[in-house]
């Protein structure tokens, strides 16, 4: 496993967090800027990381 592959494995955990979070605070504030949270919510969930595409270093998910 190299450094690419824990940016990989921590971000998803953050990205589905913040998700989580953006669209809560938008459910209680009715602002609705913060359902954009669904974007870092399902790029999360689908494991996607603009880091390993751009650098090319990551291990391929098998």
């Amino acid at each position: 496993m190299n450094k690419y592959d824990k940016v990989r494995d921590f971000c998803k955990n953050f990205r589905v967090v913040l998700g989580i979070v953006l669209i809560t605070i938008g459910v209680f504030s009715g602002n609705s800027w913060f359902y954009l949270g669904a974007i870092p919510l399902l790029a999360g969930l689908f494991n996607f990381c603009p880091t390993c595409i751009i650098s090319k270093k990551c291990t391929p998910k098998s």
